[in-house]
């Protein structure tokens, strides 16, 4: 478990196993990794404000910075038996960690945004479809109520029984008490009449 100390970094000299405060950060580092937390403390001082330097530059919003310092120092403390002083300095391994972890974060922060514009966009494109449909659909229910409109009675009546409400011609031709040869011819004609009215092609 990580050691409360750095959440709460205090001033107070701290000893490291019996060793005063000039010992180097990868001697502190190293003890880290053995897991001595007084080690741990006397680290977080010592490269704490270059860790949330580096941060800063990369991420610069205040809070988030603040964030991601935690997360690396979390990590130096989960992580540190990696780290081989023959390979580099215990600074330059720590800032490599907080340098990686900022891009990180930015990158996750970019990604969201996208993911949030993404959907955004969809929706408005399913609204702008949605009303264009809506006033496509409008604009041909005006076109077929006028061209209705051009009809005789009976044509009208008889093409909407027919085509709206699904009857026969023999049962249009009972309903308005009209000879069925009449109600045909009406039909007819009416269809023609329509058909020029919307403009379609015959």
């Amino acid at each position: 478990m990580a050691p409360e100390r750095w959440l709460h970094p205090v001033a107070e000299p701290t000893v490291v196993t019996g060793t005063a405060l000039e010992v180097g950060d990868d001697e502190l580092l190293l003890a880290v990794a053995r897991g001595d937390q007084a080690a741990f403390a006397a680290l977080y001082d010592s490269v704490g404000p270059l860790v949330h330097g580096v941060v800063r530059r990369v991420v610069r919003d205040p809070a988030q910075s603040e964030e991601v310092t935690q997360e690396v120092m979390v990590e130096v403390w989960r992580t540190a038996v990696r780290f081989d002083p023959d390979r580099g300095s215990a600074r330059t391994w720590v800032l490599t960690m907080a340098h990686r972890r900022a891009i990180d974060r930015v990158r996750s922060e970019q990604s969201s945004r996208n993911r949030t514009q993404r959907v955004a966009d969809q929706q408005h494109a399913r609204d702008f479809d949605e009303v264009s449909e809506r006033v496509e659909l409008d604009f041909e229910y005006e076109q077929v109520r006028t061209a209705l409109s051009t009809l005789t009675e009976l044509q009208r009546q008889a093409v909407e029984l027919a085509y709206y409400q699904g009857y026969t011609y023999r049962e249009v031709a009972e309903l308005l008490g009209t000879p069925l040869g009449t109600i045909k011819t009406r039909m007819r004609d009416g269809l023609i009449r329509l058909r020029d009215a919307l403009g379609v092609a015959g």
